[in-house]
Formats: structure tokens, C-alpha cells, sequence
């Protein structure tokens, strides 16, 4: 079985430590790449600086509230360009606001997930993720 790329844009570094632990008692093979602020997701999955050699990922968690480029931002650009636009993204974020949510299906994310405060909620829904994207839904490999 193919290891799974996962990108998880994330700046906050509790939640990245989180979401990696729960995604390391998968069962499921897969590597998790982080990014920390929009502009270095953007590098990566456009292949730029350091990161000319960075393999596409299958699935690309995104916080909204990121430095330097947010991720609506973010996600409108993966979502215009021919080769990006395939790969799902789950926006996984503490913001509930109708507008956020309106706009990151206006600009095609694949689902919309508020991020629970409790820890052990938290850890459930990156389960959730987890089982749905990478166990139910057949993905498009893109390399």
C-alpha cells in the first residue's frame, strides 16, 4: 500500500502536534508535512525554493487563520491552478463564521470542519478525517 502525503497548514503548534499524533496511531501508512504559514504551503505545492524535489500531497488539511498568506487566499490558488485543484482540501479551523464557511465552499474546499477546543474532541475529528479521506474515499494520485 502507498504511503499517504498529507500537507497540514498550521501555524498553531499545539494543533499540529495534536493532529499528527492522532494521525500517527493510524492504520493507515501516511506522511504529514507541515506548514506553518501560507506562504511555505504555497512553495511546497508549487514546487519553489527549497522545496523543488516536495512530492504532491494526497490530502491538505488548512487552517484559515495562517501568517502571511491566509488560507482563503491559500485555497482559492490551489483551487485555480489545473493540477492542484484535484487534491482534496479539508478546512480544518477554529473559525464558525457563516462568511468563512460560505467562502471556502465558494472557492471549492471539500469540507468544512470547525476544530473542537477540547482535546479529546479534537483527537475524534482528526479520526474522522482520517477514516473518511484516507480509508472510504478513493483518492486521485496525482504522481
Amino acid at each position: 500500500m502507498k504511503e499517504i502525503q498529507i500537507l497540514l497548514v498550521e501555524d498553531n503548534p499545539g494543533d499540529v502536534v495534536l493532529t499528527k499524533e492522532a494521525l500517527k496511531d493510524s492504520k493507515i501508512l501516511n506522511a504529514v508535512h507541515v506548514a506553518k504559514d501560507g506562504e511555505v504551503a504555497l512553495d511546497m505545492l508549487f514546487r519553489k525554493n527549497q522545496y523543488h524535489d516536495f512530492e504532491l500531497p494526497d490530502l491538505i488539511l488548512l487552517d484559515i487563520n495562517l501568517p502571511k498568506i491566509d488560507g482563503r487566499e491559500v485555497l482559492a490558488t490551489i483551487k485555480n491552478d489545473n493540477l492542484l485543484k484535484l487534491i482534496p482540501v479539508v478546512m480544518l479551523t477554529t473559525s464558525d463564521s457563516d462568511k468563512d464557511v460560505y467562502e471556502s465552499y465558494r472557492n471549492y474546499a471539500n469540507c468544512y470542519i470547525v476544530k473542537p477546543v477540547d482535546m479529546e474532541k479534537f483527537v475524534t475529528v482528526i479520526a474522522s478525517i482520517e477514516n473518511f479521506w484516507l480509508t472510504i474515499v478513493k483518492l486521485p494520485g496525482l504522481e
